[in-house]
């Protein structure tokens, strides 16, 4: 059982703010902490305040593993990825289990918020379950719920320890302190 995620904090939400370089939108929990102890993966809301649809439940806010994951992107390793998708059923199988977690959770976190769920038929994350176009979606997804995403876990794997320098970012001390 994976356990909830965090209702997030103000330094939280200031951390997520100095990650992303600006105030996160539809922030509902931390999905995941860095070894390094601070949100690496956020939960937001199927639906932006104004109401937009916004199909990325869980979203890779450590720039270090951003980065990371985006050195993977660049290697081709989504390509290598989507053809063993297409070549192999069990993977294909794995992968479209992660798409029906990801979009009973997204629902999930739709009614948790108190706003539509997304229609049937939008997309999930990273491409699922047939094709692989975001691996920072299917990290994330991983991430926050272990043992879920094949394609995000073998990411991780091949991204390494992007913790090792420590902390992102220094989130200030005291009330109000977030970024504007």
């Amino acid at each position: 059982m994976t356990a909830e995620p965090a209702v997030p904090s103000a330094p939280d939400a200031a951390a997520v703010a100095l990650q992303l370089g600006r105030r996160p939108r539809g922030l509902l929990a931390v999905a995941h902490r860095c070894p390094c102890g601070l949100p690496d993966v956020v939960e937001t809301a199927p639906r932006l305040p104004d109401g937009t649809p916004f199909p990325t439940l869980y979203y890779l806010t450590c720039p270090r593993a951003v980065a990371a994951v985006s050195r993977l992107e660049a290697g081709g390793l989504m390509r290598d990825m989507a053809e063993r998708v297409a070549a192999d059923p069990s993977l294909r199988n794995a992968c479209l289990a992660a798409h029906q977690d990801y979009l009973a959770r997204r629902d999930e976190a739709a009614k948790a918020a108190g706003v539509a769920p997304l229609p049937a038929g939008a997309q999930s994350a990273g491409g699922m379950p047939d094709r692989v176009k975001c691996l920072h979606a299917l990290v994330a997804h991983e991430l926050a719920v272990p043992g879920v995403n094949p394609l995000g876990r073998e990411a991780i794997a091949a991204a390494g320890e992007w913790w090792l320098a420590g902390p992102c970012v220094t989130v200030p001390a005291g009330p109000g302190a977030a970024p504007a």
